[in-house]
Order: structure tokens, then C-alpha cells, then sequence
């Protein structure tokens, strides 16, 4: 027979004690916390410099609105988790974390979603299009100022905004005509660019599912093509814009710039 390793056995049972002794703590510690009245409502909303979706009063009339009475409510009668779960299904939050300390304060922490493309779809139906890659609604309130883009665009939002526009472009079915992960990636590479984010406003999409870009100055139009050697048409476009329109005048000479053919830029003018 083997021996008995008292050593191990002590071990385990003073390992079983004090994890006993933990648990009844913290047993303890949850039960007196459901006595503890909500006298203060703490609501921080982050990135609010770039985006005026969301105010403290927007987020007070949301809890409101659900009958969710926290100021001067037992913690007993406050479900954390609800909130929590609520606050992020709204359609301007992007995250959103709940807690409750000892004082009796119940702290919201938000951030709201940052959208980079406007849609206006054929129906003329107009959504946004966050960091995220997902679909966001208008906000009465305000509105961003992103890059916009419209033309032959059928994505509705109500049919696509539980998709992000990544799961929209690996589905077969959505893929056949979506065009927002075309228009995306053309908006992502814009905004990383301090020359060109500043000179295009504008994506059009023509009836061949081509891309057309409209500046802020001039008045001429910008055939992209396809979202293929994207940054080699840029680079192009850059080029030209930095050297071939130095002149003041040339910026309203020309009617089209073409990018689509290889190493070359194609203009016509007017």
C-alpha cells in the first residue's frame, strides 16, 4: 500500500478552507451591496469631440424611456447586465460598461460609434458606415461630416444593417451586388492620406459598377474604375494633383481624369 502524503492532504484541505472562507466573503459582500441605494448617476460618453451622437441628457431620456428607475432605487432592484445589454444595442453606441461601487454611485461609461461613409442608396435611403464596418442610422440630431456616396447602391439598411460590411463581402449571395466594401476601402485609404482626404468629398457609383470621385476643388470627375491597384491610381492622382495642377487655372480645365489605364492618367478637357 502506498503511504498517505499528509503534507498533500493538509495541503488540499487548507486550500478548501480558505476558498470556502472566500467564497462566504464574497457572498457576504454581494448581499450587503443589494442594500446600497443609487444616490448618483455618473455618465461619461467618450470621443464626444468628434461625434455629437449621444449627450448625458440623451442617455438619461434612453433609460427613461425603459422604465429603468436607478436614482434612489435598492442596487437589489438594478440589473447591471440589463443595462449593459441595452445600452450596447443602441444604434449610436459602439460600447458601453455599467458598474456600482460602495457610495451608492452607478457609473456609465460610453463610447459612441464613429461613422466614415454616408450611404445614399438608389432608393435614396441613407445610412452610415462606422470604423467598424458597420451599418449605422442617420441621428436627427447630427450629422457627421464623412465622406458620401451614392449612385447604383441597392443595400438597404434594414435588411443589411445586422452585417457588418466584411460579413457582407464574404457572403455569396450579397456579394453579387454589393459594392459598400468597394466604397469603404476607397474611404479607408482616403482618411489615411493627409494630401488626397482633404481634396476628395465625393464616390459615385455608375451603372457598370464603376467608381467615380468628385474633388473639392475644381469641377471635373475622377474615374477610379475598380477598387483594384487602388494605390497605384492614387499615387497617380497625387502626382498630378501635385505637380500637373500647379497652376491655378488648370483646376477648372479639365472635364474628366481618367485613373483606370496603367501608369498612365488620361484627362479630357472641356
Amino acid at each position: 500500500m502506498k503511504k498517505l502524503n499528509y503534507r498533500k492532504i493538509l495541503i488540499a484541505v487548507l486550500w478548501v478552507i480558505t476558498m470556502a472562507g472566500l467564497t462566504a466573503s464574497l457572498g457576504f459582500v454581494s448581499g450587503s451591496e443589494k442594500n446600497i441605494v443609487a444616490k448618483e448617476l455618473n455618465i461619461i460618453i467618450h470621443n464626444n469631440d468628434e461625434n455629437l451622437f449621444l449627450t448625458e441628457k440623451d442617455v438619461k431620456l434612453f433609460f427613461d424611456e425603459r422604465k429603468d428607475k436607478i436614482l434612489n432605487n435598492h442596487y437589489k432592484n438594478i440589473s447591471i447586465p440589463e443595462l449593459e445589454k441595452a445600452l450596447n444595442a443602441h444604434p449610436a453606441i459602439e460600447n458601453a460598461e455599467v458598474s456600482a461601487d460602495m457610495n451608492g454611485e452607478v457609473k456609465v461609461d460610453i463610447t459612441q460609434r464613429t461613422p466614415v461613409l454616408r450611404v445614399i442608396n438608389k432608393d435614396g435611403e441613407s445610412y452610415y458606415v462606422d470604423t467598424q464596418s458597420k451599418l449605422m442610422p442617420l441621428n436627427e440630431n447630427y450629422s457627421a461630416r464623412v465622406m458620401v456616396a451614392n449612385g447604383e447602391i441597392f443595400e438597404p439598411y434594414s435588411r443589411r444593417y445586422q452585417f457588418s460590411v466584411n460579413q457582407i463581402k464574404k457572403n455569396e449571395l450579397f456579394s453579387e451586388v454589393s459594392v459598400l466594401d468597394d466604397l469603404l476601402d476607397v474611404t479607408n485609404y482616403l482618411s489615411k492620406d493627409s494630401t488626397l482626404s482633404g481634396l476628395i468629398q465625393q464616390i459615385y457609383v455608375n451603372k457598370d459598377k464603376e467608381l467615380e470621385l468628385f474633388p473639392t476643388v475644381g469641377n471635373h470627375k475622377i474615374i477610379f474604375g475598380d477598387t483594384k491597384n487602388m494605390a497605384e491610381k492614387f499615387n497617380k492622382l497625387k502626382l498630378f494633383y501635385t505637380q500637373g495642377l500647379n497652376k491655378t487655372d488648370t483646376w477648372t480645365k479639365y472635364a474628366t481624369i481618367n485613373l483606370k489605364y496603367k501608369n498612365l492618367v488620361v484627362c479630357t478637357k472641356k
